[in-house]
């Protein structure tokens, strides 16, 4: 699509109606500008189920799932927001209740509360800043600037479109923290729905409503061995990668613990979940399958070629403000969590115990910002971004997740013990991944899992000489009346 005044003009005037909105919203919030970490971290505990639905859907949905799995132009890919389901319900009835009982501020706290070790919170707490500022925020700044130069076609290097997407989320996260990027996710969020779910019926129209001449393995929600994801990982790590994602993952954790109150929380993330449901799987996986029979194969130009093939100028303008809107959303949650992780659970730990929060957030901001963007090039050559991704994401997300089943599910664990676990652990899936991959990653990272748990309480067993109980078993027995 060549550029036009009216594509342009669309897009600007809708990116600053929606900075707009942002500001009127926060100030009628009541945010304050207090240098205390609830009201940077958690926006001060003030955000009603609505916001938090809607930051919790924007946070997660971005280029890397539009772009990432349009591009392999095949139905199954679905699978990923379908099981999200299970992984929403957790946090919503089995982890949120915990993290409000303990009164947390970062997931990582409660690691601490059940371990009684600083040591071990700020060790999986690094875990997940790599995986956030080497993996995750490098990555939506590749896919949305790729997005947006094919949807343009701007001839500049996808690093200087990357830089400027960069500075503005930075802002975003700087001057109004988590109450800022939560109320931006949700007016942003009414609008990539509604146009994403558009362009998934202008792009069935497109041919139609007609499927055929497409090839099977495309359209099969069964997938075979050598697919992204064969079905026989729907059994095995799935359900583990996203009660990691969505249960542990200070990002998305973080939106569910802003809420007054437990039950406000709650009905957020059950908000959060019914949208997955009637919204997401149709919107990541349809128009790339469309694509491929209109096109052929894209990789990650699927998503933005039909973008281009299916939406009028203007439209196509409206829709790549919201696009960046919810680029902007996810690089400022991911930026902002990481900032908290790294001032909760480093900075006051270890460095200073009340630094000003303020200048701090700004400084961390700006470091992890210019990090993200330095690394943009490396993702440049993928084939496949989103199982990239995933994979990458393996080498973190199932260590981590190891120490909070040692520390939730059993008792008696000498929190060394569960950092041997991680040390296993990470090294176990590195080694899995670039040496030896004898079956699907998604199996190795159930397999990676459960070597941790075992490794971890063979560890506190032999070398610090505990025996690890569950609760269940140490409960009294209730006495008669």
């Amino acid at each position: 699509m060549q550029n036009s005044l009216v594509q342009w003009a669309v897009f600007i005037g809708l990116t600053l109606a929606m900075a707009l909105a942002t500001a009127w919203q926060v100030r009628r919030m009541g945010g304050r500008s207090t240098d205390s970490n609830r009201e940077f971290f958690l926006a001060g505990g003030n955000l009603t189920w609505p916001f938090v639905a809607g930051s919790i859907t924007l946070t997660n949905l971005s280029t890397d799932q539009l772009v990432g799995m349009n591009g392999n132009q095949m139905l199954l890919l679905a699978w990923w927001e379908l099981s999200a389901v299970a992984g929403l319900l957790m946090l919503c009835f089995i982890f949120l209740p915990i993290y409000y009982r303990n009164n947390c501020t970062t997931t990582t706290e409660l690691l601490e509360r059940k371990y009684g070790s600083k040591y071990l919170r700020a060790s999986v707490s690094i875990l997940f800043l790599l995986g956030n500022v080497f993996i995750y925020l490098p990555i939506m700044l590749y896919t949305s600037s790729l997005f947006l130069k094919t949807l343009f076609g701007i001839d500049v290097p996808l690093v200087v479109i990357a830089a400027l997407l960069a500075i503005v989320g930075a802002a975003y996260a700087i001057s109004g923290g988590l109450r800022a990027v939560a109320v931006y996710d949700t007016i942003s969020g009414v609008g990539v729905l509604a146009l994403a779910a558009l362009v998934v019926v202008l792009a069935m129209a497109a041919i139609d409503f007609d499927f055929s001449g497409i090839p099977a393995e495309r359209l099969s929600m069964i997938g075979g061995e050598d697919s992204p994801i064969p079905w026989p990982t729907l059994l095995t790590g799935m359900i583990f990668i996203q009660m990691f994602y969505w249960s542990t993952n200070q990002t998305i954790t973080q939106r569910a613990m802003a809420a007054p109150s437990l039950r406000e929380g709650q009905k957020g993330v059950l908000a959060a979940t019914l949208i997955r449901i009637i919204f997401i799987p149709a919107i990541v996986v349809v128009p790339g399958v469309v694509a491929f029979k209109l096109i052929g194969p894209l990789g990650d130009q699927a998503y933005s070629r039909i973008v281009d093939t299916v939406l009028p100028d203007w439209l196509s303008g409206a829709f790549a403000a919201f696009m960046a809107a919810a680029v902007l959303t996810s690089y400022t949650s991911v930026l902002n969590s990481s900032v908290t992780l790294y001032v909760c659970d480093l900075h006051e730990k270890f460095l200073k115990s009340q630094p000003n929060v303020a200048r701090l957030n700004t400084v961390i901001s700006l470091v992890f910002m210019v990090m993200s963007i330095l690394l943009v090039p490396v993702y440049s050559g993928a084939v496949s971004i989103i199982n990239l991704v995933q994979q990458l994401n393996g080498l973190l997300s199932m260590p981590i997740l190891s120490a909070f089943i040692l520390g939730l599910a059993f008792g008696n664990v000498d929190a060394r013990a569960a950092m041997a676990a991680l040390i296993f652990g990470t090294g176990l899936y590195a080694y899995f991944t670039f040496v030896w991959t004898p079956i699907h990653y998604i199996h190795l990272m159930v397999i990676t899992l459960f070597a941790c748990v075992a490794f971890g309480l063979l560890v506190n067993a032999l070398v610090f000489r505990r025996i690890a109980s569950l609760p269940i078993l140490r409960r009294k027995p209730a006495t008669a009346d």
